[in-house]
């Protein structure tokens, strides 16, 4: 019969890279405690990585050794087991749209959920809730805009207006032009007084 531990890995390493694996889905083979016991032992061995309270993911095998999984992955996970939309801060989507140079020293994320740090590995990522309007286009381009223009602020908002038109493409730019009644009133006019010069 399988050990407690063996079953807790056999789950683990059928998961895709980054997978999360939750102490709650074992409760039918053992008692809170004993789970509990064999998930800190794990840890402590290396073969699971706590990332958050409840949260565990197995490390990736590659021929440099064991290394922790892409915290883009694990993040995706996450959202997916606890139901929330998770997308990237409005200083990466600015840094990937162009809009500014500026690397962000540090990995954030926006989600619907609750405000909350992961360690994966050697990097601690901060997942920040953030409001509705700013989710509410998704991950993809114009999405990534709204969060970029709500980074950059109302005194940038033009500039950046007229940036996003040139690389957005048209089904973008008109996805982010027609969202502007969700959106704050400074960006909601910005967009619309970009959308006027025709």
């Amino acid at each position: 019969m399988n050990t407690l531990p063996q079953a807790i890995l056999k789950q683990a390493h059928s998961l895709p890279e980054g997978g999360v694996l939750s102490p709650k889905e074992f409760l039918h083979l053992g008692s809170r405690a004993a789970i509990d016991q064999a998930f800190s032992r794990l840890s402590k061995e290396g073969k699971l990585l706590r990332v958050a309270r409840g949260a565990y993911v197995a490390p990736v095998s590659s021929r440099f050794g064991a290394r922790a999984p892409s915290p883009k992955k694990v993040i995706q996970a996450l959202a997916e087991q606890n139901g929330e939309v998770v997308v990237p801060h409005g200083a990466s989507s600015a840094n990937v749209l162009g809009l500014t140079q500026q690397v962000p020293i540090r990995e954030v994320y926006l989600t619907s959920g609750k405000t909350r740090e992961l360690t994966i590995g050697h990097s601690t990522v901060l997942i920040k809730h953030a409001p509705r309007w700013m989710m509410a286009l998704g991950s993809g381009p114009a999405g990534a805009a709204v969060r970029a223009l709500a980074w950059m602020g109302p005194t940038h908002a033009d500039k950046s207006l007229r940036s996003l038109r040139r690389t957005l493409s048209s089904s973008e730019w008109q996805t982010l032009t027609s969202s502007r009644a969700s959106l704050p009133s400074w960006i909601a006019q910005a967009i619309g007084k970009e959308a006027m010069r025709g």
